[in-house]
């Protein structure tokens, strides 16, 4: 038991997994109830199982496994992660539990699978079922089919794939085992419950036994249409709904609705393997075909008939197999095979289904043609053909091809084309049978009713019968309007009689099921006719095209929808339309009307109508107008009232009065009345006569305007303007003309016969009066808003100078839409109102394209011109191409007739010439405007082969292949193009190019879509492929076409699709999908369907932007040619969806020829914040590109027309790169003016400069970079700061083109990358410069590392982003580039890192090879040679940067204004002082004195100061207190957060606005006067020192100068100063943080305040300079002693030498100097007395006694004897032991004044020892004596001795070189003659050497190379530790000031001004600064020798100190 209760405390999960089968068994009990009690489907419980449930259902232990499968079979069900265990878990069900013996095990792994269908996971368990089929145990092979089943039966078909099942059937069959076949077989009945017959052909070749056995039970099977019983999770209504029918009565009446869902969709040719026949055919086939002997070709047809008997076949290029039979169909005179070619054709068109439509239009005329045979068996196969060619194709394609036959003069063919016609309305819906289609037809059928022959009668009355069923009445009734009774009532009959392919719901079923046939159809029938009327024309603004013959559909070119109706299709709305509205009026005669015109007006008005007195007429006309104003409609009688005032004198009237009334009574009647063309035609004649009068023209537009309300425009504009023409009166003509300009734009453009006015309108511009000729321009000018650009192909002819007129108008027109018609909304239709209207807007047919004049080139098409095509030398293939482009050329526009060209031209496609191929592709380009929208037939025989020329390797035919299929594209629309399986057979070819440029064209084709075939979900599968395309492009294309694929065919299935994948790449699959499903765009929306209402009228169809959108957008403009290619402009914000236009402006009326005058960037208020809301929100495309895609300018094209000049906007997005400079140029120029507008439209300017960068023209792109320039000087004056958005989306392609290969280029990359830390934190511009050094690009390396070299010294340590360390560790890498400039510039780089942070930069690279740290440890040392003459080059050759510490504190730096004394100056502090080597962060290295002597010109601009909550900054900052900190601040992870807030904030202390400055004082002292916060201050004080004496000179020189300022301002600005300092100067510990240089320079400036005789004159003035008093005394107390000494004593040297100087200013340095004397007994032990005796020994150098004395005061010498005296009071003699930094004593006479003192000072005290009293100099000289006898035979010894020789030529080199009067004859004398040479020459060869080398310092001095070890100086390292503060300055650092005024080249060290150090980056540790200190102190190698032997008067010399000193460093060399 006591494992058990070991295992009993456990937690659920873990008992699952224990290896215990009990704990397992109870852990699954107790899963199960767990399962069961959690009621969150969501709860993170099911989480943890994640990965058990496998293990659940494999337990090896049968009792644990059945409880884990009831415990999985719960979680599946509940769970709502359980959908990702479905492969695991199934896989794991099909292979441990299935073979179980179990039934129970069985029953629950069957349950497992079902539920995991219920939660819509059926495709992965059908997968793994299907799997286990292929498993060796019976026992899991039969438990799989039970399940396959159980799904099927319950799920039903719609849900399990049966494809893949009817597949694996077959081989079930076969099966040894009996328990596998008969498992089987109840499968197979199952399947056939569901398909039935579909299930037939797929099963035929099993064995016929068991085939019988099947029929047995198939017959059994009940006919009852199958139901789900189960449902999934997303199908709950469905499931609620068959719940309540149960409930109700069973199954009693199935429901419309469900019936429909569960009518079999599964179509037995989907189920079959496709055969290749081409292959097959015999080899002799196409000679026997064309054999004289009949019996030869009939052999080739009937083997041809063998192969097409194959139910399915295989695509494939069968053009020359359907040619021949159609040729044999056509011309073969023996009617035996005729019968058989239409056999064999009707077997291809079965086998083929859709693949074989792009032949029907070929084969079909010639069928219908060959219908004149008697025979019945030739008429019937030839019935059989065309039925079966019907159904690969839709009526709309064939319209044309049967309404030529339909007037053949042959009854027969008549009575076929009528009975073919019949049977394919049969297979129609209401909505594939589309008014535009029906109107063509029913005309032509009822010339059929009327014919002569009765069988034609029949066929025609049994063809309107079909129609009038499918249609429906209320649709062709319309068209029957003249048909006698008797015949009406005999097509309803045959109505009534028509059986429908689609049963009675038609529509309904159809349209659901997708057009999929019922079982045993053989193809599924709807297509672009069909569909697209409905899904597409009548609901999306989509192009559609239709055969010209027909007059009539949705036309192309313009995106208004066909209103039709919705669901129930166009047909089934019923329409009154025009023809129905017309009153019809037999012409009255004159009695009849004075009758009836008596009856209604009054007598004495019909009296004295013809009144000889004017009077009398005008009273007459008066009583008549009143008559007509008060009758009603139904009793005016409108002829007899026209004919009345017709009567004479009638328009001949002379009155002018008389005739206004009478033409305004016209108009009366016309609106009051029922008006009808007779009538019109009594007045339009005088109303036309009257048109140009100058007092009665006006009422006469006005009659003729209600005339046209009342009988359509169309009609009474024809009879205008031929009545206007037919007469000679100019005035007349230009009037009407106007007239109707005027009428067109009030009624809108439908119906108008354009044809007709094009004549007369070329008669007008032919007129010699102007005005007419001004009129018919005006009128084209409105014809073109409606009709677009091919109005003007009509006049191409005119000549030049009218068409330059013409073409005026017409650009005027451009961009403005059709007004929304106003009038024509006859009143006649006043109860369907809608119907009519929508009538009106189908009847829109006459597209200006089918207007065209086309010409028929068919018999141009010689057998002998496509010879020459074919031919095999090129250039007559080229002579036939030639021939076919002028042909062309000649005729504009052809009829589709173009014989065997497609062929040719198809053969030209690969041909192995490429000037030929784009020859072809243009002459198909021509092609497709030639023929309009009639090119569809071509777009499977020869648009396809367009595409794969995508897939050539030159880039120049892709690109023409490209232009070929747009072209194409916009005359077909996309439909053709997406049906069948074409598109998806190209994608599968794995050709790089042909996949990414098919993609890409898919990617900008299909967002404009509102609907696709499904065929489009064939290509899916091969899009995935491409998604793991080698090829990246290819990849990048498949990416960026994912969401449009989404958009149309949904996630769902998308995702479906990905079940065929390997798991690897489904995984990866999915995951693009869930990317793509979040930028997923919206389809384009439907125009809504009202709007056309609301507008009103007979919106013209045609030439309207759906007007719904017009009001969407607040504007009507659009161009008046939208092109769906464009329409992506649209792209992703709802609003434009729907608009096709090329451009949707989204400013109300902006007129293409818009003034230019106003601003270009328009502010659109947060318009930038919304766009960055989208971007986030991944409402649009993130700008992130390799390069820019088609959907990113669109995306930016549609963000810019928000805020962006129209015209602007033109240029920006034009084609040529010419535009884009002008468009530069403007936005130079508008730069400064339209600051705020270019602000709030930066992120897209920034974005469309990116464009730019990707152009090849280097035109644009130095006009971008000069652009960028100049708008980043503009933003940082204004202080704008980027934003991360504008950032992110512009530096990284800033960065590419740093990489450029001209210098120029790169030279203003650069400099603009410097202007923008301006407006950009240089911290945060660091990852992005960081990410361009990993470019492919070595320029780029190259140059994107020294810029971070750059940043680095410019901003300090702080920029290197994430952190110092990752920064460094990445820029190392560089160092073994293969490429020279990229290795020279990551040197360089952490070269300057090492001078700005020291040693520490070894740390923070970490380890690099050997290689690698030798050149860098190289580089270091040649930096090191020349320190750094840089302070003063930097700021010469620097580009101007600027600081911007952390945020962006903006301190401009001027030009190097600096004179010598300031150099002086900095190179006096950089020989004077250690610490100057280790180069500081150059955040504050500003060139000060320049600063200074700019008298005030500074300008520096910060922005106002963060406010910064320092309490919470603190709050996670645990600082411990170490004694001694070891890490610099900005290295210190604890302070990463603090430290960049304080340099922020300190940077702020400099600031030129005294409140910003104020601000950071305060925020500083808060800190300092907190003890637990102002340690974090540590580490920043040099910083906050300079910034602080920095200021302290700002006020100095310029805001005391500045008279606006208040004083008082100032007054508080110094007490803040001041405040803050003291407060930090009484915290010991930070005030010893305070190095020397600084310390000099405040001390400089505290002096200067106190002397400033501006601050006494001010009225607190005495406070401040008390206040500085104060401070300066603690600023000499508190500091470091060491430091304070020597910027003192710095300062004062500076001082005396300075001429300028006041004698009060070193006045005040010596006394701080006596303060600090009188300090020193407590402070002694603290100072580093070495430091303190070299300073002061270099002052003396400076200042010998004699120039001293020469001083006015006698105070500096004074000073200087006192603080000697002091010191040597207090060290005594030691003190001489402190001058071990001095190289060479007798430089100055320090050493000599130390030992007068030391002996006055002994002779004083009398204690002296018999040593001292002998007198220091003696024992010196002694001393010295000694040893150098002792170091010189030292030397000689080793020169003596053979492995030391080298070393000791090496020390008496350098001992001669020091001590030049150092004796070595005696030991020399007593070798011999060989030993001398032998000294001599090696100290020559080592002169030449040194020379040659140049003063070289290893930085490990050493002599021989080798390495010093510093173990020997460890005591003594300590010591020195504690004392000077690891000072690791080099002696030739620190060169004497003499020499520098004499040799200004030497090289020196960064000045203390310039310097900020850390004070952590001096704490050392590394072991090379220990030798740095002691070995490298002199430049000659002989480290250490020299240090302390150098004094021949050194009183405390020890002699045995100095030997055992020699022999440290003797074996230490060794």
């Amino acid at each position: 038991m006591g494992d058990d209760s070991e295992w009993m405390k456990l937690p659920i999960d873990q008992k699952c997994e224990h290896k215990l089968w009990k704990a397992r068994l109870n852990g699954y009990e107790e899963a199960l109830k767990l399962f069961q009690k959690i009621d969150d489907e969501k709860s993170p419980e099911w989480s943890k199982y994640l990965g058990l449930i496998k293990k659940f259902v494999t337990d090896s232990n049968a009792v644990a496994q059945l409880k884990g499968l009831e415990a999985a079979l719960a979680y599946v069900e509940n769970a709502h992660v359980a959908g990702k265990t479905t492969g695991e878990v199934a896989s794991g069900v099909v292979n441990k539990v299935f073979n179980q013996p179990k039934a129970r095990a069985k029953e629950l792994g069957l349950d497992i699978c079902l539920m995991y269908i219920e939660i819509e996971k059926g495709e992965a368990i059908q997968e793994e079922l299907l799997k286990g089929l292929d498993n060796k145990n019976p026992k899991i092979i039969v438990a799989c089919i039970e399940t396959l089943r159980k799904a099927l039966s319950e799920f039903g078909s719609k849900i399990i794939s049966l494809k893949p099942i009817i597949k694996v059937l077959p081989k079930l069959f076969e099966s040894r085992e009996k328990a596998v076949r008969d498992e089987a077989k109840l499968l197979a009945v199952e399947i056939y419950r569901w398909i039935r017959d579909a299930l037939r052909p797929p099963l035929q070749n099993i064995n016929s036994v068991q085939l019988k056995e099947l029929e047995e039970e198939w017959i059994k099977v009940s006919s009852a249409v199958p139901r789900q019983t189960r449902f999934l999770r997303s199908q709950q209504e469905l499931k609620a709904k068959f719940e309540q029918q149960q409930a109700v009565g069973g199954d009693a009446d199935g429901g419309g609705d469900d019936e429909e869902e569960t009518v079999p969709q599964v179509d037995a040719y989907e189920l079959l393997e496709a055969v290749e026949i081409l292959s097959k055919l015999p080899k002799d086939f196409y000679e026997k075909i064309e054999a004289k002997k009949w019996q030869e070709r009939k052999e080739a047809l009937e083997a041809v008939e063998v192969l097409v008997k194959n139910p399915k076949l295989e695509s494939g290029d069968y053009a020359d197999l359907v040619k021949v039979l159609k040729k044999v169909v056509g011309k073969d005179t023996n009617v035996m095979l005729v019968a058989l070619a239409a056999k064999c054709l009707a077997g291809l068109a079965t086998g083929l289904r859709k693949k074989f439509g792009q032949y029907a239009g070929h084969v079909v005329p010639t069928i219908l043609e060959k219908f004149k045979e008697k025979k019945p068996q030739v008429v019937q196969a030839l019935q059989e053909a065309i039925d079966a060619i019907f159904l690969t194709t839709t009526l709309q394609n064939l319209s044309e091809d049967i309404l030529a036959v339909m007037d053949n003069k042959n009854p027969t063919i008549k009575q076929q084309t009528s009975l073919f016609i019949a049977r394919s309305f049969r297979h129609c819906t209401p909505s594939t049978l589309p008014k535009s289609l029906l109107k063509p037809f029913c005309a032509a059928l009822l010339k059929h009713i009327n014919d002569s022959a009765p069988e034609v009668r029949d066929a025609g009355f049994e063809a309107l019968g079909t129609a009038l069923k499918v249609a429906g009445e209320k649709a062709v009734n319309p068209f029957l309007a003249d048909v006698d009774k008797l015949k009406l009532d005999r097509i309803k009959e045959c109505a009534e009689k028509v059986e429908l392919v689609y049963g009675k719901k038609t529509g309904g079923a159809a349209e659901k099921r997708e057009g999929k046939p019922v079982a045993g159809k053989t193809a599924a029938l709807p297509g672009p006719g069909g569909d697209k009327e409905t899904k597409d024309a009548a609901t999306k603004a989509g192009p559609l095209k239709k055969a010209s013959a027909v007059k009539s559909g949705v036309p192309p070119k313009k995106g208004k929808p066909a209103a039709a109706a919705g669901a129930g299709g166009a047909g089934a709305k019923g329409k009154k339309g025009p023809e129905t509205k017309e009153i019809f009026e037999s012409e009255l005669s004159m009695e009849v009307c004075e009758e009836k015109a008596a009856a209604v007006l009054p007598a004495s008005c019909i009296q004295q109508l013809d009144s000889g007195n004017w009077k009398e007429r005008l009273a007459c006309m008066e009583e008549f107008q009143k008559a007509v104003e008060l009758m009603e409609r139904s009793e005016m009688p409108c002829q007899a009232l026209v004919r009345m005032l017709a009567k004479k004198p009638g328009w001949k009237e002379t009155n002018f009065q008389v005739m206004q009334m009478k033409l305004h009574i016209v108009a009366l009647i016309a609106q009051k009345g029922n008006f009808s063309k007779t009538s019109a035609q009594v007045v339009l004649d005088g109303l036309v006569d009257k048109v140009g009068d100058v007092k009665c023209g006006s009422n006469a537009k006005e009659a003729m305007t209600a005339i046209a309300e009342a009988c359509q425009l169309p009609w009474t504009a024809e009879q205008v303007v031929a009545t206007a023409f037919s007469q000679k009166n100019p005035k007349n003509q230009s009037e009407t003309l106007n007239w109707l300009s005027n009428a067109i734009k009030e009624f809108g453009f439908s119906g108008l016969n354009v044809k007709a006015f094009i004549s007369n309108v070329k008669t007008a511009l032919a007129a010699t009066n102007p005005a007419v000729r001004t009129s018919a321009i005006t009128l084209l000018g409105v014809m073109y808003l409606y009709v677009g650009p091919p109005l003007r192909m009509f006049f191409e002819d005119e000549k030049p100078a009218l068409l330059s007129q013409i073409d005026a108008e017409f650009e005027k027109m451009q961009g403005q839409t059709a007004p929304t018609p106003t009038r024509g909304i006859s009143r006649h239709s006043a109860g369907g109102g809608d119907d009519g209207e929508e009538e009106e807007q189908e009847e829109v047919g006459n597209d200006v394209v089918d207007l065209l004049p086309r010409t028929d080139i068919g018999d141009k098409i010689t057998a002998e011109l496509v010879s020459k095509i074919g031919d095999k030398n090129w250039k007559i293939r080229k002579e036939g191409l030639d021939e076919v482009t002028s042909i062309l050329n000649e005729a504009k526009f052809i009829h589709p007739n173009i014989g065997e060209l497609p062929a040719a031209l198809k053969n030209r496609l690969n041909d192995s010439n490429k000037i030929l191929v784009q020859q072809t592709l243009s002459i198909l380009q021509q092609l497709a405007t030639a023929m309009g929208p009639n090119i569809k037939q071509h777009v499977k025989n020869l648009g396809i082969p367009v595409i794969t020329v995508l897939g050539d390797s030159k880039n120049n035919v892709r690109a023409a292949a490209l232009a070929t299929v747009n072209a194409w594209a916009e005359q077909t629309g996309m439909k053709e193009w997406l049906e069948g399986e074409d598109l998806s057979e190209e994608l599968k070819k794995e050709n790089p190019f042909l996949r990414q440029e098919l993609l890409g064209w898919l990617a900008e084709k299909l967002p404009t879509l509102r609907s696709v075939p499904s065929d489009l979900l064939l290509c899916v599968p091969h899009l995935y492929s491409c998604l793991e395309d080698r090829n990246g492009d290819v990849r990048k294309k498949a990416q960026d076409a994912l969401p449009f694929f989404m958009m149309h065919l949904g996630f769902e299935k998308m995702a479906k699709a990905t079940g065929k994948l390997k798991p690897t790449s489904k995984d990866q699959v999915l995951a693009m999908l869930e990317k793509a499903k979040a930028n997923m765009p919206a389809k384009p929306a439907p125009p809504a369907k009202s709007s056309s209402r609301v507008v009103g009228g007979t919106a013209p169809a045609k030439f309207q932007p759906a007007s719904a959108f017009a009001d969407d957008l607040g504007s009507n403009t659009m161009e008046s040619k939208p092109d769906p290619k464009k329409a992506k402009a649209g792209g992703l914000s709802s609003k434009t969806k729907g608009i096709q236009g090329k451009k949707v402006l989204s400013k109300p009326n902006l007129k293409e020829d818009d003034d230019k005058s106003g601003p270009i960037f328009i502010i659109v208020p947060n318009g930038k914040e919304q766009r960055m809301k989208e971007e986030k929100g991944l409402k649009v495309l993130k700008w992130n590109f390799t390069t820019p895609r088609d959907e990113y300018i669109e995306q930016l094209k549609t963000q810019m027309s928000t805020c962006v000049a129209k015209w602007l906007q033109d240029e920006m997005f034009h084609a040529d790169f010419q535009h884009h400079n002008k468009a530069l140029a403007v936005m130079i120029e508008h730069l400064e003016s339209e600051k705020d507008g270019v602000i709030s439209c930066l992120d897209l300017i920034l974005k469309w400069l990116t464009l730019r960068f990707f152009d090849t023209n280097t035109s644009v792109l130095m006009k971008t970079l000069e652009y960028l320039k100049l708008l980043f000087n503009m933003l940082s004056q204004e202080e704008y700061h980027l934003t991360e958005n504008e950032a992110s989306s512009f530096i990284p392609y800033l960065i590419l083109k740093v990489g450029e290969p001209k210098d120029v280029i790169r030279k203003d990359v650069r400099a603009i990358l410097n202007r923008m830390c301006l407006i950009y934190p240089a911290s945060k511009m660091f990852p992005f410069i960081m990410e361009g050094t990993k470019s492919k690009n070595s320029k780029q390396r190259a140059e994107c590392l020294e810029e971070l070299g750059c940043l680095v010294e410019s901003y300090g340590m702080n920029v290197c982003q994430p952190t110092p360390g990752k920064a460094l560790k990445e820029m190392a890498t560089h160092i073994g580039d293969r490429d020279n400039t990229v290795r020279n510039a990551a040197l360089n780089t952490i070269v300057t890192v090492y001078n700005v942070h020291g040693d520490q930069v070894f740390k923070l690279i970490g380890n690099l090879s050997e290689k690698d740290m030798s050149m860098l440890e190289e580089r270091i040392k040649r930096s090191a040679k020349r320190p750094s003459a840089a302070p003063v080059r930097q700021t010469e050759e620097k580009p101007q940067r600027t600081q911007n510490i952390s945020a962006n504190a903006g301190m401009m730096r001027k030009g190097p204004a600096e004179d010598m004394s300031s150099k002086l100056n900095q190179n006096r502090n950089m020989g004077s002082h250690s610490e100057t080597t280790h180069t500081v962060p150059r955040e504050f290295q500003l060139d000060l004195d320049e600063i200074e002597n700019d008298n005030g010109t500074v300008r520096c601009e910060m922005p106002a100061l963060v406010q910064h909550k320092l309490d919470d900054i603190f709050e996670p900052v645990l600082i411990p207190e170490p004694k001694i900190r070891a890490v610099s601040p900005h290295f210190d992870d604890m302070h990463s957060n603090t430290a960049s807030t304080i340099n922020f904030v300190i940077s702020q202390v400099a600031s030129g606005d005294i409140n910003t400055s104020i601000q950071a004082l305060t925020q500083i002292d808060e800190v300092l006067k907190q003890e637990d916060k102002a340690e974090a201050m540590s580490g920043h004080i040099d910083q906050f020192l300079i910034a602080t004496f920095m200021q302290l000179r700002l006020i100095y020189n310029t805001h005391m100068a500045d008279e606006k300022l208040d004083k008082d301002e100032i007054v508080r600005l110094y007490s803040c100063i001041i405040g803050s300092m003291i407060t930090l100067f009484q915290i010991e510990s930070l005030a010893r943080e305070a190095s020397t240089g600084v310390l000099k320079d405040l001390m400089h400036g505290l002096i200067t305040l106190m002397l400033d005789s501006r601050v006494e004159d001010l009225e607190e003035g005495e406070q401040v300079i008390r206040s500085v008093n104060l401070l300066v005394v603690k600023v000499l107390e508190k500091s470091d002693q060491t430091n304070i000494l020597s910027a003192l004593l710095v300062l004062l040297q500076d001082s005396l030498l300075a001429t300028a100087s006041s004698p009060k200013f070193s006045e005040l340095v010596m006394k701080c100097l006596w303060r600090m004397v009188r300090l020193l007994p407590e402070t002694i032990n603290s100072i580093n007395l070495d430091r303190i005796l070299l300073d002061i020994h270099i002052f003396m150098k400076v200042f010998p006694k004699e120039k001293l004395k020469q001083c006015k005061s006698d105070f500096p010498i004074r000073t200087l004897k006192t603080l000697l005296h002091t010191l040597c009071k207090l060290k005594g003699p030691k003190i001489l032991d402190h001058l071990t930094m001095i190289d060479n004593k007798n430089e100055s006479e320090l050493e000599a004044h130390l030992c007068r003192v030391m002996k006055h000072s002994m002779d004083q005290s009398g204690k002296a020892d018999k040593d001292t009293e002998k007198g220091a100099s003696r024992i010196e000289e002694k001393a010295s004596k000694a040893k150098v006898n002792d170091i010189l035979a030292e030397i000689f010894k080793k020169i003596g001795s053979k492995e030391n020789t080298k070393e000791g030529l090496a020390e008496l080199y350098e001992y001669k070189k020091k001590y030049s009067d150092a004796d070595i004859e005696p030991f020399l004398k007593n070798s011999s003659q060989f030993f001398q040479s032998y000294v001599e020459r090696g100290l020559r060869l080592i002169e030449t050497e040194r020379e040659g080398k140049g003063r070289i310092a290893p930085s490990t001095g050493n002599t021989n190379g080798e390495e010093v070890g510093p173990s020997v100086y460890l005591e003594r390292l300590k010591i020195l530790r504690q004392r000077c503060g690891l000072d690791n300055a080099k002696q030739e650092d620190r060169p004497p000031l003499t020499s520098l005024l004499s040799k200004p080249t030497l090289p020196t060290v960064a000045s203390s001004t310039d310097m900020l150090h850390s004070k952590l980056s001096q704490l050392r540790e590394s072991r090379e600064q220990y030798q740095h200190l002691d070995l490298d102190c002199n430049q000659t190698h002989s480290s250490g020798i020299g240090t302390t032997l150098a004094s021949p008067s050194s009183a405390a010399a020890n002699i045995d100190d100095l030997k055992k000193r020699l022999e440290r460093i003797k074996s230490s060399r060794k």
